[in-house]
């Protein structure tokens, strides 16, 4: 049986859109997805942009029953999931491949909602008890525990917590699930909801957030724009995929993990270039093999220069060569959730065979000196695209993707 690991379904809610054909089509359009926010007051916040998922209302999602269990980044997860899974054509009513199914989600900061109203009941509202549900609302692993309970999966279910890679990581864990057998399927993928006062006034604590939008490797650059949504993947052995007659989406070709040991914040330039290296070492392949990257690509000063100087490190003379972009510059920095948001735009990218564009680019930075696809996307051949994910502390995830064209 064919043991490669390849993806069947993919679902995802951003800024962009709230089904995949959405996002695909402002992906490939250059679509600003940030916009002044709404979810509270913007006068309260000194940075008050986000990339909202404007529109969204959750009874169209879900039930007044169901409502009371789920925080908006669950809520987010769940649609995600679905989707993924009617795109891959599941059906757990199999109690066998119900059993047999992992489910493997990220976040980063888990329930906000939930976690910001609670603390406003508490000290503004001067409340003597919280909701019944509040800790199993903001916990990391409701995500998780509700797509097992969604669709009946009895395998093993877990949150994957690494900063903004853990939806990159839990996609790791789940190909080496896949690879030693222990299950057939995975849902893997991650969410988040942090545009919350809370959360946002941290954030700016950290004086990272844009005030006028995210332009990822540009000269005049201004920091990140936090960014809500989801995204599922499914993936599988490419053996099983056939059995089944599933549709084959890409196969994840390789990953790579590391830490930089670094520092709590600041990036080093060492720990993303050995995750890319390990990713091209797991795949087999040379860095002259790789067409494109969806970058980590923040939005600041420091993050893109070395991000830059890491593609030099691993790639080196092949690196001007290479489409690099950053799609954060369109859905926000959706934390936990970008790794999972970003595979899908990789994976777009190999349908689509269009690189998407970093928009918002004005002119070249000195510090960042590759081919950022700037502001419209551009049609090239792409058989493999690499996707970084690097997070606070050091958290570094690479993820490789081979087109269908080539399996």
């Amino acid at each position: 049986m064919d043991d490669r690991i390849v993806v069947t379904g993919m679902g995802v809610i951003s800024s962009l859109g709230m089904h995949l054909s959405e996002f695909q089509t402002a992906l490939f359009d250059g679509k600003n997805g940030v916009s002044k926010l709404t979810l509270f007051d913007p006068e309260s916040v000194t940075n008050n942009i986000a990339a909202e998922i404007c529109g969204y209302e959750a009874h169209h999602f879900f039930s007044e029953k169901e409502l009371p269990f789920f925080d908006r980044y669950a809520q987010f997860a769940l649609i995600s999931a679905r989707e993924a899974v009617s795109h891959a054509n599941l059906n757990f009513t199999d109690n066998d491949l119900a059993a047999r199914t992992a489910i493997l989600f990220g976040t980063g900061v888990g329930g906000q909602e939930t976690q910001d109203k609670g603390y406003q009941r508490l000290y503004l509202d001067k409340a003597k008890r919280l909701h019944p549900f509040t800790v199993p609302k903001l916990i990391p692993s409701s995500a998780a525990s509700l797509i097992s309970l969604e669709f009946g999966v009895t395998g093993p279910a877990m949150g994957i917590t690494s900063a903004c890679s853990s939806s990159g990581h839990a996609v790791v864990q789940a190909a080496m699930m896949l690879e030693k057998g222990l299950v057939d399927v995975a849902i893997v993928g991650g969410a988040e909801a942090p545009i919350t006062f809370g959360c946002v006034k941290a954030w700016e604590g950290m004086r990272v957030l844009a005030k006028d939008c995210c332009r990822p490797f540009s000269n005049k650059r201004g920091g990140t724009i936090l960014g809500e949504g989801a995204a599922s993947l499914i993936l599988e052995r490419a053996g099983h995929a056939e059995l089944r007659n599933a549709p084959i989406i890409a196969e994840l070709a390789g990953y790579g993990m590391s830490s930089d040991a670094h520092h709590a914040v600041q990036p080093s330039v060492d720990g993303p270039a050995s995750a890319m290296q390990s990713a091209l070492l797991n795949a087999e392949l040379e860095p002259k093999d790789i067409q494109y990257i969806n970058a980590h690509g923040t939005g600041t000063n420091q993050n893109d220069s070395v991000e830059t100087s890491a593609i030099h490190k691993t790639f080196g003379d092949h690196a001007p060569a290479l489409a690099v972009s950053s799609t954060k510059s369109m859905h926000g920095h959706t934390l936990g959730a970008a790794s999972s948001i970003e595979a899908v735009a990789t994976l777009c990218a190999l349908q689509q065979q269009h690189a998407p564009a970093t928009i918002n680019y004005l002119e070249p930075d000195p510090t960042c000196d590759l081919d950022y696809v700037p502001n419209s996307a551009r049609a090239m051949d792409i058989k493999y695209a690499l996707s970084n994910s690097f997070a606070f502390g050091g958290l570094n995830v690479s993820l490789i993707f081979r087109g269908v064209s080539t399996l």
